[in-house]
């Protein structure tokens, strides 16, 4: 009786093609001894074989497929490769082919099976392939069938013509013919990875001295609280304190290697103070003139020339919206604002390479402002038509082209863009109880997040094909106010601060739909 390595009769409908490819070894001498089996046709190196039920043991250690005509579900193919005289079961979902270097053509296994769509890498290492039958299946041409356009793309075998089913974008289209450039397969998220304690209003990121930083004002404890990224424990720590009253915003600027945080709040006058780095403590700089600033609501630090400028809105009907400049050893007030208007915030950007500024305000529009180079001052230029009742404004830019976004508690928010004349609408974003709309960028995507207090926050992503933001992900965050995005050993977060709830941490994931 011939020496045989035996396959179970219930695999034998498996639909395989199979060369086996006989090479030198050391049973080379007794390889060329045997007879062709009557199931197969053989050359001086080959044996292609049909409807086999055994494996002669004579066979190298190699390739052995059986061939049949029946159809097959993706859940039961397995293969059988035998090995000297040890068989081996191989799952087709991890590496059903793997280690068949040998292998020329795979006909009937995948033809005319109604297959969706493929494991991936299944031909990997399949260096030896010559052919590959693929027809009468109707492929779901989405990124988990990305890696075999890139194979199809870059191998030297034949694969006849095969067609996508779907998505709607792919139907009909003949899968030969597809790039692997035609395939959007990389997403992201934004996974919750940390929850502090406490409620905050603002939040503010930055680095002094290559170390990075946050800072949370929280208005019920009253304090600034800063933490530091634990490279050990990869998580957020606390790393110092400035106690202070009713704390709205407690805004970081460096100069000169100094770190100065401004602390507005809304009872007991606001404070400058620096960090003393031999103390390694902060220090009471200076106080900000009671007179002007009364109800402050919002801080925008920039630079113009190379000296280094914040504003502070004021909110109150008596207050001023205020500029204080550097002057070496202290802050000074350099240019009073929108008197007696109530405002609510004020956004630095340039438009056109000059610097602006665009003022919001309870009682009127928003009012862009335009440095006068001459006498170092701001001048009124224009308002925003038909955009009464914006509690904020923030800009962001797409290549060259400059947006802004315009978040309404009451009504609908607004994105607008600049035309070169002035801002006009581009789209509306239904909002209902939003005291922030925050555009800002991670990597190479722009996003905006428009915060509500009555329902959840709504994150959208930019789509360049449409010029415009598409909703993209909902988040759990109570009353949010503010927004910071932050890198930390390669790894990006958005920090989230909650008037009534937890502040939260999310880290942003970069997802490769085709794994």
């Amino acid at each position: 009786m011939e020496n045989t390595c035996r396959i179970p009769r219930r695999w034998l409908w498996l639909g395989l093609l199979v060369v086996a490819s006989v090479v030198p070894s050391v049973e080379s001498k007794r390889a060329r001894q045997q007879r062709c089996p009557m199931s197969c046709t053989c050359t001086k190196d080959n044996a292609l074989c049909e409807s086999a039920v055994s494996i002669p043991r004579s066979f190298p250690p190699d390739q052995f497929l059986k061939n049949s005509d029946q159809p097959i579900s993706m859940e039961a193919i397995s293969l059988w490769h035998c090995v000297g005289v040890k068989m081996t079961l191989l799952g087709f979902r991890s590496a059903a082919l793997l280690g068949l270097v040998s292998l020329i053509f795979l006909s009937s296994i995948l033809a005319y099976n109604n297959l969706e769509t493929l494991p991936k890498d299944l031909f990997k290492g399949l260096e030896a392939l010559t052919k590959v039958d693929l027809r009468g299946n109707h492929f779901l041409c989405d990124c988990k069938l990305k890696w075999l356009v890139e194979w199809i793309y870059g191998t030297n075998a034949t694969v006849d013509q095969i067609y996508c089913k779907g998505p709607a974008s792919q139907l009909e289209k003949k899968i030969n013919d597809l790039s692997p450039q035609s395939f959007d397969c990389i997403t992201t998220e934004f996974a919750p990875y940390q929850s502090l304690k406490f409620e905050s209003i603002s939040v503010e990121a930055f680095s002094f001295r290559n170390d990075q930083y946050v800072v949370f004002a929280q208005p019920f404890i009253g304090k600034c609280g800063f933490l530091e990224w634990d490279h050990v424990e990869m998580n957020f720590r606390n790393f110092d304190d400035i106690d202070s009253t009713s704390t709205v915003i407690c805004k970081p600027l460096v100069i000169d290697n100094q770190l100065f945080i401004i602390v507005a709040q809304l009872f007991g006058g606001s404070h400058i103070y620096k960090r003393d780095t031999s103390a390694n403590k902060f220090i009471k700089l200076q106080g900000i003139d009671v007179l002007k600033i009364r109800k402050p609501n919002d801080v925008e630090t920039f630079r113009i020339d190379g000296e280094s400028f914040f504003v502070i809105a004021d909110s109150s009907k008596a207050g001023s919206t205020t500029i204080y400049k550097w002057n070496g050893n202290g802050f000074y007030s350099h240019q009073s604002l929108h008197p007696w208007y109530r405002d609510t915030d004020v956004e630095y950007l340039e438009i056109s390479s000059k610097p602006h500024l665009i003022l919001s305000s309870s009682s009127q529009r928003p009012v862009i402002y335009q440095w006068n180079k001459a006498v170092k001052h701001f001048d009124r230029r224009t308002d925003i038509p038909e955009m009464e009742d914006v509690y904020a404004v923030k800009h962001f830019q797409v290549k060259s082209d400059l947006y802004i976004c315009l978040t309404r508690f009451i009504g609908d928010s607004k994105v607008m863009r600049w035309d070169g004349a002035l801002f006009r609408e581009l789209q509306t974003m239904p909002s209902r109880g939003s005291m922030v709309f925050q555009p800002f960028t991670v990597g190479s995507w722009q996003y905006a997040i428009l915060g509500s207090d009555y329902s959840f926050t709504q994150v959208y992503r930019w789509d360049a094909k449409k010029g415009e933001f598409v909703r993209f992900q909902e988040l759990n965050i109570q009353a949010p106010r503010a927004f910071s995005p932050v890198s930390i050993d390669n790894r990006q977060f958005l920090l989230a601060s909650s008037f009534k709830g937890k502040t939260q941490i999310y880290e942003h994931l970069v997802i490769d739909l085709s794994n």
